[in-house]
């Protein structure tokens, strides 16, 4: 019981209170009259769905705020396969930024949020694949495991487990996987092995949160037969916020940037619509809480508890809120003593921070680095304030790694600041602080967790932290926070920045990928990064033996953190076609330290870490390029342009809205990146140019756009019209419709063997319908589906050559699969 106790203790704290910004807490009183409503509050939903952003926020935010109901979001994935509008990260980074962005939206409409183990590998039209990728019984246990960990009162189901086949695979296999754990999570002979540290747990219904979009039209749902939908009008007015629930919802919907999803807010009434599936049902249709007991009597000892928060609601002091805190800490103390350890957990963390909020009491715990090394001392500036008249002392505090710091008692008089500052040695077992589920091999269909406890935990696992004791009214109570970081920034003001536990070195080659189309040697630089003062040791290439590399290892001294070298190796490929990895190895004192460090920092999540092998893809290719000069046209972000400099292309990145007729006339190839027609509005105006640039005798090439918004409708100079047909099998079979086709035959010769080792999707939006003028190359399809014949389409333009391509270049060449090379270099040559 007593393991059970802090590893649930772990669990909500951070659901709760860590997945709020490592800047503290700063409640408003009404923001503090809010969560003492909640706190009085003991009823739980949990939203099910596959992706970030197939959450309703607006039923979240609803559940959260109105109903003060204990609210999260189950994302079955972290949306590692998506497409990227503010930068070039793909896959597993890309997946970091939109766990953060979930982390952040939630902030904003009050929920938490959980994970499974599912690694999103990209678009599936049906279930059965998605579950078969996935491994359904690991994902299965993730979701039972979810369930009895939050113990849900109601489970809500974003997607329809009925309709397989009408939408994403892994949509429908995220209803499939809940409304199959609802009858489960309540067994205790299924995934027996949880219950080291939960129990078995019963919701009390299942909903599906169907609209008309499932109907097929708002026409036919307005006809359809309701008597099963539950009918709740989440349009609520927060007159103590300012803000209609849908102005909070958008809020939090528009923190999803990288996909794109900025939300406006609205306003009035707005209905939502809950399909009953499992459980008992309702009589009362506007109560899903119906026949669920919401108050603290639902408890043994917690009548007694509701009473004195009751009159704390009653008589809350917008301009004193302190005069609640006597109250309240009696309330904190009967807590302390419930036997139910889940509602126990749950409520001690939300009344200490209303505690907290009451008298103002802010406390910090600042790192004098961002980043430290295993084995290193920290100073870390402690700061206690009490701003009410309630008596305080600071006793003592606690820090992780686990040191008792005995102090002499501290008292914490009115708006009268403490501090003080310490030194904490890390350990040298410490770990790095970066996503736990990137931290070992996993497949392409799960990442692998190997602690039960951690699957779920929607962040980054950071060790370093301070437990501040506080004596209040007699009473003392434990005020955990993260060891932070924060600066002054000249524009921003005050930034805060996690603390990171970083290798004393880490590498990175200049490349990911080297293209040897010859049998000639390559330079690759090494560059690598020191974490810690003072280190000196040696730099090497790891290669097969039937490459070479020169020299050997090359010595190397960094005096400085911070400080960066350079090593610079030639390479020389195999003779007959291979692909390599080649891995950078830095030795220090006989230590192997083979990380890349990447830092993803954008301004609307925080600064993220991440450690990846520092490898890069050697390929030995036969392929002919001419010498062609290309502009590029960046669209959503991709790493394409670095791709073409590989295989020896002259690659300028020109600005849209600089295109004139003299600024492209040195180029042979002009190139649009993903989604570029999508994005970037200066193309609408610029159509004409590029067009002309064609006509007299030059290429365009433009890769994919969604079926969303176009910039311009004249985006090709014949009709073509852009559907969602896609082949996700990156292995299904190629056919060729024009065999004889320059881009087929010159300067490389195309065979359906280049098509072999594609990741993550052959292509997607593919157009349905084309003008005469093209003329189609490929053919290909999913299992069970029709032919889709148009990845690939190419016509004459007056005297120059237009392609459109769905083909999923972004993916294939960044990661130096060998016939997507070959294939993109015959498109540049056409016409020569």
């Amino acid at each position: 019981m007593q393991k059970l106790y802090f590893f649930l203790l772990t669990i909500f704290s951070f659901s709760v209170s860590n997945c709020l910004a490592q800047q503290p807490a700063k409640p408003s009183s009404v923001a503090l009259y809010n969560q003492i409503q909640k706190l009085n509050f003991l009823g739980s939903v949990l939203y099910i769905a596959a992706h970030p952003d197939d959450e309703n926020t607006r039923l979240i935010s609803w559940l959260s705020n109105d109903k003060k109901a204990q609210t999260a979001y189950l994302s079955l994935t972290r949306g590692d396969g998506g497409q990227n509008l503010i930068g070039s990260e793909l896959r597993e980074l890309l997946g970091v930024i939109r766990t953060q962005e979930l982390i952040e939206a939630r902030k904003i409409d009050g929920g938490m949020q959980f994970f499974s183990r599912a690694n999103d590998f990209g678009y599936s039209k049906n279930p059965d694949e998605t579950l078969d990728i996935w491994n359904k019984e690991e994902v299965l246990s993730d979701v039972v495991w979810a369930i009895r960990k939050f113990q849900p009162d109601v489970i809500i189901n974003r997607f329809d487990h009925r309709s397989p086949g009408t939408t994403h695979g892994h949509h429908t296999s995220s209803a499939m996987l809940s409304f199959e754990a609802f009858d489960k999570v309540n067994d205790a002979t299924v995934f027996p092995n949880q219950l080291k540290y939960v129990s078995t747990w019963q919701p009390k219904r299942l909903f599906f949160n169907t609209s008309w979009w499932f109907y097929g039209s708002r026409e036919k749902f307005e006809n359809a037969d309701k008597t099963n939908l539950a009918e709740i009008n989440t349009g609520t007015y927060y007159t103590t916020l300012g803000k209609s629930n849908q102005e909070i919802a958008a809020l939090s919907r528009s923190r999803h940037q990288s996909q794109g999803f900025g939300s406006t807010g609205s306003r009035g009434d707005d209905n939502e619509y809950l399909e009953f599936l499992k459980g008992e049902k309702l009589t009362d249709k506007n109560n899903i809480f119906e026949g669920i007991n919401t108050t603290w009597s639902r408890i043994e000892g917690g009548k007694t508890i509701g009473d004195i928060l009751t009159n704390v609601e009653k008589n809350f002091d917008f301009k004193n809120p302190s005069a609640s805190i006597p109250e309240l800490i009696k309330a904190y103390n009967l807590i302390q003593n419930l036997k139910d350890t889940h509602w126990k957990i749950i409520k001690i963390e939300e009344i200490k921070k209303i505690i907290a909020g009451c008298a103002g009491l802010f406390l910090e715990a600042v790192s004098d680095v961002q980043e430290a090394t295993p084995n290193s001392t920290i100073k870390v500036k402690l700061e206690a304030i009490n701003r009410s008249a309630i008596k305080m002392n600071w006793n003592t505090i606690q820090t992780v790694p686990n040191v008792m710091i005995t102090q002499e008692v501290s008292p914490l008089e009115n708006n009268k600041g403490v501090a003080k500052t310490i030194e904490l040695l890390l350990p040298e077992n410490t770990k790095y602080t970066y996503p736990y589920w990137l931290q070992e091999p996993g497949t392409i269909g799960m990442y692998r967790v190997d602690s039960q406890e951690n699957i779920g935990i929607p962040d980054v696992l950071r060790e370093i932290k301070v437990t501040f004791l506080i004596d209040i009214n007699g009473t003392t109570i434990p005020f955990e926070r993260n060891v932070v970081y924060k600066y002054n920034d000249d524009v921003k003001g005050e930034v805060y920045q996690p603390l990171d536990i970083v290798p004393i070195v880490t590498s990175k080659l200049n490349e990911k990928v080297y293209i040897f189309n010859s049998n000639r040697s390559k330079t690759v630089t090494v560059k690598a990064k020191a974490g810690k003062n003072a280190i000196s040791g040696t730099i090497k290439l790891s290669l097969p033996e039937d490459w070479s590399v020169s020299p050997a290892e090359i010595p190397f001294i960094i005096n400085k953190k911070g400080g960066e070298v350079l090593a610079v190796f030639k390479v020389s490929p195999s003779k007959e076609a291979s692909e390599v990895d080649i891995k950078s190895i830095v030795t220090v004192n006989d230590q192997v330290f083979d990380k890349e460090k990447i830092d993803i920092d954008y301004p609307h999540i925080f600064k993220q870490m991440v450690l990846q092998p520092a490898t890069a893809k050697g390929i030995r290719l036969k392929i002919k390029t001419k010498n062609e000069k290309i502009a590029y046209i960046m669209g959503a972000g991709d790493e394409i342009p670095k791709s073409l400099e590989q295989m020896g292309y002259s690659v300028v990145i020109i600005k849209p809205e600089h295109i004139s007729t003299e600024l492209l006339a040195p180029y042979d190839v002009v190139m649009t990146g993903i989604r570029a027609y999508n994005t970037v509005n200066a193309l609408a105006t610029k159509q004409k140019i590029l067009l002309d640039f064609v006509k007299n005798g030059k290429t365009m090439i433009v890769q994919y756009n969604t079926l969303g918004d176009f910039v311009t409708d004249n985006f090709s100079p014949y009709k073509l019209k852009i559907s969602r047909d896609r082949v996700t099998d990156e292995n299904a079979e190629v056919r060729f419709l024009a065999p004889d086709h320059q881009v087929l035959n010159y300067p490389n010769k195309i065979t359906t063997d280049d098509f072999k080792g594609w990741t993550q999707e052959q292509g997607l939006y593919y157009p349905s319908e084309w003008d005469a003028a093209f003329t189609p190359i490929l053919s290909s399809n999913d299992k069970g589906e029709t032919p889709k014949d148009g990845a690939l389409l190419v016509a004459k333009y007056g005297k120059g050559n237009y392609i459109y391509t769905g083909l999923s270049f972004f993916r294939e060449l960044p990661v130096g699969v060998s016939g997507a090379f070959r294939l993109m270099a015959n498109l540049i040559a056409i016409g020569k």
